[in-house]
């Protein structure tokens, strides 16, 4: 796909990993539907895209929400008149055990809020903003690429049941929307980052971020552009489909 005026939706798309991908791709001359929760962080992410010359829009939407998400695809479609990408960033973290065990009693179970939490967001969020990104596609006869954001997590890891369970279901979705949409010329694909610089990761001890980087075969966390610019591979190679891409340094949790 060639990203000159293509519109490309993002999720979580304000700040952080979200924002990296809208900068990596202006460069390329992409349009942005950029859509999250957050209001005023979308409207400092829309200005500073435009003052790279790119065009962008904000979508403010919770993503766990069907009728939030309609409105926001209909509104893209209305506002735009197409829709090129997706891609699936959007996601929120509510880590703890399973079980949480003192001195052979149990002092804390992982509450069925925090499981629903980040299955309503990572997940339910994810399965709905695909759908709605590939029925318009569909009925605008648009070539198009949904890509879904997943995590070295997906293998499974400890403290987060449900972000591991949340982040194997987005890639395993991926795989099958390729099998499902390739007759429409849509493709799908999922990127499985490690621990990547954003804000959550810089706010660390520094002794926390060392011992965590020596765990990296390549002995440090990744640059939030590196995972923009794995989006653009995608995007921009028309025979990638179907595959999930780790992005992670090597590491193996």
């Amino acid at each position: 796909m060639d990203l000159t005026n293509k519109v490309i939706a993002i999720t979580g798309g304000a700040q952080g990993l979200g924002f990296s991908m809208a900068e990596g791709l202006a460069k390329k001359g992409a349009q942005f539907a950029l859509i999250d929760v957050n209001a005023e962080r979308l409207e400092e992410a829309v200005n500073k895209l435009a003052d790279m010359g790119a065009t962008a829009r904000a979508y403010v939407t919770n993503v766990a929400d069907e009728q939030s998400v309609i409105n926001t695809f209909d509104a893209i479609v209305r506002d735009f008149g197409a829709l090129n990408g997706l891609v699936n960033n959007a996601g929120i973290l509510r880590d703890g055990m399973l079980l949480k065990v003192k001195d052979g009693e149990i002092v804390k179970k992982m509450s069925l809020a925090e499981w629903q939490a980040v299955i309503d967001v990572n997940l339910t969020g994810v399965f709905l903003c695909g759908r709605e990104a590939a029925e318009r596609m569909v009925s605008l006869g648009t070539k198009g690429v949904i890509i879904n954001i997943s995590s070295v997590s997906r293998a499974g890891n400890i403290g987060q049941t449900n972000y591991s369970a949340a982040k194997a279901g987005v890639a395993a979705m991926a795989v099958t929307w390729a099998k499902e949409l390739a007759r429409f010329g849509i493709r799908a694909m999922a990127i499985a980052p490690g621990f990547i610089g954003t804000e959550m990761i810089a706010s660390m001890k520094p002794e926390a971020l060392a011992k965590m980087s020596a765990q990296i075969p390549l002995g440090r966390v990744g640059e939030p552009s590196e995972i923009a610019s794995t989006v653009a591979f995608i995007l921009e190679n028309d025979y990638l489909t179907g595959r999930v891409i780790e992005t992670d340094g090597g590491i193996r949790i």
